[in-house]
């Protein structure tokens, strides 16, 4: 075998790994619909078109980041969407009793906003042993609830909140949104702290098997705890965003946001079983969902099968997530047998 043969194939064996990857089947229909959409109208991508989508999918692909997270230790984070609306008011609210506090503090606030409401999920799935679907669904609603309550009808208009904080929301760098950076941001960061640090592998240790967890030492109601906080984090961090994209700010900010958010990140290969999928998928799979609204008008269809089209992607997702496991679980069986 010669050395030039040598050195194609750990890349050839990438390549494969690459193009069978429920990431690469994400970004590819991605893809199609994009060429499909721009045959009917070559202008879908015009620059503004293209700065259009990658401001409307930022906060998906963050809230997303923290979904595929919880949806790995087999959980599932229904309050996302009242995390954010709460958040978003509370920044509107802060600014106006503060206007000359920095963009950047703002920020930190929202996140750490959003980390508790978060812990509180955490909390009672973890120490009170309450199923994360009953405790996020009641939470859903106590959260907007509390919202509603602190609103009371009022309106938060752009003109209340600081011009630095709303140029935020519209500005560029290098012709990128800056909201598009952050979320690109989030999505690196966790993408290489559930792949590289032994902390971020434990959430697909108790996604995958959480007596073998236990067994092997992880605390498996602190990592959840921490999958929850986190989850709240960026649905928090949402919050802010969506207030210096929005600027007006009322208590149904973000209202049914929760199922887009679950959406996005089964469609991109977070298995709800718990213990599959990445951060990138999750992230591909809120761009696929946000370009698929932006595409469907284009492409003349009504925008009542939208939704039906969503969830037909879901069923698609979960489905090819067990064959795979099916197939994955015969391919185990028979080298146990030829290894017997």
């Amino acid at each position: 075998m010669t050395t030039l043969t040598l050195q194609r194939q750990p890349s050839m064996a990438w390549l494969g790994t690459l193009t069978r990857s429920r990431e690469f089947s994400v970004f590819l229909a991605l893809v199609i619909l994009i060429a499909v959409t721009v045959a009917a109208n070559p202008r879908f991508l015009s620059g503004q078109s293209i700065k259009d989508l990658l401001l409307n999918s930022s906060i998906l692909v963050i809230l997303a980041v923290g979904q595929a997270i919880v949806i790995v230790t087999k959980n599932v984070d229904l309050s996302v969407g009242s995390v954010l609306g709460l958040t978003a008011f509370a920044t509107g609210k802060i600014f106006i009793a503060l206007p000359d506090l920095p963009v950047i503090a703002m920020l930190v606030i929202g996140v750490a906003l959003g980390a508790m409401l978060g812990a509180i999920n955490g909390a009672l799935i973890a120490v009170a042993k309450v199923p994360a679907l009953v405790v996020t669904l009641g939470t859903l609603y106590i959260f907007r609830g509390v919202d509603f309550a602190w609103a009371q009808g009022q309106q938060i208009s752009p003109s209340d909140l600081p011009a630095e904080f709303l140029a935020l929301g519209a500005g560029t760098l290098l012709g990128f949104p800056y909201l598009a950076l952050i979320a690109l941001a989030v999505v690196m960061a966790f993408g290489l702290y559930l792949k590289n640090l032994r902390s971020g592998r434990e959430f697909y240790a108790i996604g995958s098997d959480v007596q073998a967890a236990r067994l092997y030492g992880i605390r498996v109601g602190r990592k959840v705890f921490s999958a929850f906080a986190i989850s709240g984090a960026l649905a928090g961090l949402g919050g802010v965003i969506y207030a210096a994209k929005y600027g007006n700010l009322d208590a149904t900010a973000g209202q049914g946001l929760e199922l887009n958010v679950v959406a996005a990140a089964v469609v991109g290969g977070v298995a709800i079983a718990g213990g599959v999928g990445t951060v990138y998928g999750a992230a591909l799979g809120a761009v696929l969902l946000t370009t698929i609204t932006s595409a469907l008008p284009v492409l003349g269809v009504s925008p009542f099968w939208q939704r039906a089209m969503i969830g037909v992607l879901i069923l698609a997702s979960i489905v090819l997530d067990r064959y795979l496991a099916l197939r994955t679980e015969r391919r185990l069986r028979g080298h146990d047998s030829h290894a017997g």
